[in-house]
């Protein structure tokens, strides 16, 4: 019976203006293969990628990092959470590895940490892998819009903000809008939840939180970019995601008309329930337009 080969994959940290990042990063069989940088999202962290780096690290360099705040990054005590600063560490971080050109996939918090690197550094991006990574007003359900609304004033918005943080709703994120929720395995929710537990982990989640309306205000600026450069895309997107429904995936097309897009019966973690479909589509993708 023949075995596929899973991916070499080695865990590091490296320092990036006084922060620790971890990240993951898979070896493959040819040092000059396509790098593609994944960037997790809320309340995740690099591991929501395992199994993706396992199935295709053997033909492409995947590299996932840990945000401050998140996973087994160690940010100091006195760090400030904005996209903003997520989005210095993180370009730090591709500095500090060497990365001159590589494909980007965002997912989610991972969106905004990515379009503010790629407007600083257009000639890095060789392509976009976007997954459930909005970029569009129409892309904000009401209920994202009621959360992106509160202010650190609004009453009772704090504890609205931290049951976002409970483990039913880190398990919900998870098993949401899935066909199958009995494929999801409850590693990812409950390692999540862990390191939300951690101390001084929720008042960095809401200090990200109250900072979001920021990334709705970038949205014509990322959307100018996307038409001035036009980076070859691959959109897939689950169509039942409670915070980033199906027509945020369509607006990209009017900026990217040429962009591959498949949306599917899934929630907002789409690789947990069908990995076996967008894994393919991420191989193809990298071979036609990044190899």
């Amino acid at each position: 019976m023949a075995i596929n080969a899973v991916a070499r994959t080695v865990h590091r940290h490296v320092d990036v203006d006084g922060v620790r990042v971890f990240y993951r990063e898979s070896v493959p069989a040819r040092p000059d293969a396509p790098v593609l940088l994944l960037l997790h999202g809320f309340p995740s962290a690099s591991h929501q990628y395992r199994r993706l780096i396992d199935t295709l690290g053997t033909q492409y360099r995947l590299i996932a990092p840990d945000y401050p705040g998140f996973g087994h990054t160690e940010a100091p005590t006195d760090f400030t959470y904005t996209f903003d600063r997520l989005a210095d560490i993180t370009e730090g971080f591709v500095t500090r590895l060497g990365l001159t050109r590589f494909a980007m996939y965002v997912f989610d918090f991972g969106a905004p940490v990515g379009f503010r690197i790629a407007t600083r550094h257009p000639d890095r991006i060789a392509g976009l892998v976007v997954q459930n990574g909005n970029a569009y007003e129409e892309g904000l359900s009401d209920f994202a819009r009621d959360v992106i609304a509160l202010r650190p004033e609004t009453p009772g918005a704090e504890q609205k903000l931290r049951d976002l943080m409970t483990l039913p709703t880190t398990r919900g994120q998870y098993e949401g809008g899935t066909g199958e929720p009995e494929r999801i395995a409850p590693d990812g929710w409950t390692l999540d939840q862990h390191f939300l537990d951690l101390p001084g982990r929720k008042e960095a989640q809401l200090a990200l939180f109250l900072d979001y309306r920021n990334n709705v205000a970038l949205y014509p600026r990322w959307q100018a970019w996307l038409r001035e450069y036009a980076p070859p895309t691959l959109i897939v997107w689950g169509r039942n995601d409670l915070f980033f429904p199906a027509p945020g995936a369509h607006a990209y097309l009017r900026d990217l008309p040429d962009a591959e897009l498949h949306v599917l019966d899934t929630g907002h973690f789409a690789l947990e329930e069908k990995l076996d479909e967008i894994a393919p589509l991420i191989a193809h993708w990298l071979d036609r337009t990044v190899a």
